[in-house]
């Protein structure tokens, strides 16, 4: 039996990927036993796996705990890193703990692999990493060339894994996506903070002048593309996954605005984000060519996962004042 371990599977993205995998979503690996090590910050929510709970089992820690790694490892035949610092907001003001977990997380994580012998190793990652594109797309050729801290964390953890791979011979794949959105999204991105604040009829803010371009893809696809990617996907190299909508802030204000019933008078207009890239957009060609395909299209997605957080309030309210608390605090 598949024994599978999920670095930050407590979070958005990654409850997501161990739910669907403990649900059988991914036929291949059907019957395995799946371990979630989660360090349960902020963004990590035990209630993220309630519904999966007696069938994983849970550890809770650190990737930079390397005493940890070493227990936890050994015995697992995949490792997926799904653990991040990842707001970008929050890098800005104050960039440590994105260094510590987003590249000193992963040489731990990595090397806890090597020395266990996984034979199957992923790091999700972000296009953040390459900065910003005026126009086309990038490849997995593309240079690096991250502007924000927390872009420039995630470039540093897949240069070590990189490193890894062409060092040691560790069997590493590098995924890179865009933008998530679905339910069980920390309401401090920018779909869950936008819908949920106008359910509330709160105003929601909107950046610069709204120009800013970005790839939207549903967090399922995205899982998707990770297991494609694990199960096909070749050692050393880094596959990027794409997603179905690519929009500008303006026409995703308008459409979340459309999703609650709202107007732009729910809109303010805020000073823009230090740093702020302009246009993110990937090519999949190579994803594609292991036989994957986007499924979810951006309206479907969005209506479904506006009705997930009308109907979850007992989910997302205290994340919210959470949130809250530390503005006014």
């Amino acid at each position: 039996m598949r024994r599978v371990l999920v670095a930050g599977g407590a979070g958005f993205i990654g409850s997501h990927y161990v739910r669907q995998l403990v649900a059988g979503a991914y036929p291949a690996w059907r019957d395995c036993r799946v371990t979630v090590l989660d360090k349960l910050t902020y963004a990590g929510n035990p209630a993220n796996l309630d519904a999966v709970r007696d069938r994983v089992t849970f550890v809770r820690g650190d990737i930079c705990d390397g005493r940890l790694l070493a227990d936890v490892v050994p015995g697992h035949d995949v490792v997926l890193n799904f653990a991040a610092e990842t707001h970008v907001d929050r890098s800005i003001a104050d960039s440590a703990e994105f260094l510590r977990t987003n590249v000193q997380g992963v040489q731990s994580l990595m090397q806890a692999c090597l020395t266990a012998g996984v034979p199957t190793v992923v790091q999700v990652s972000t296009d953040e990493v390459y900065g910003s594109i005026e126009t086309g797309s990038w490849t997995e050729e593309s240079p690096l060339a991250p502007n924000s801290p927390y872009a420039a964390a995630k470039a540093g953890g897949d240069l070590i894994a990189l490193a890894y791979a062409r060092t040691h011979g560790l069997p590493v794949r590098i995924t890179r996506c865009g933008n998530n959105y679905g339910p069980y999204q920390f309401p401090e991105k920018v779909v869950p903070l936008f819908l949920t604040r106008l359910m509330d009829g709160r105003p929601v803010p909107l950046y610069g002048d709204g120009g800013n371009v970005r790839d939207w893809i549903h967090v399922d696809d995205h899982c998707r593309g990770i297991q494609t990617v694990a199960e096909r996907g070749a050692p050393g190299e880094v596959y990027h996954i794409a997603g179905t909508a690519e929009l500008t802030n303006l026409e995703l204000t308008q459409r979340l605005l459309d999703a609650v019933g709202a107007g732009w008078d729910a809109v303010e207009r805020v000073p823009d984000r230090k740093g702020h890239d302009r246009r993110y957009s990937l090519s999949d060609a190579k994803l594609r060519g292991l036989g994957y395909a986007p499924r979810v299209s951006f309206a479907d997605g969005l209506a479904g996962t506006a009705d997930w957080y009308r109907a979850n309030r007992h989910w997302w309210e205290p994340l919210r004042k959470q949130l809250d608390d530390v503005r006014t605090g």
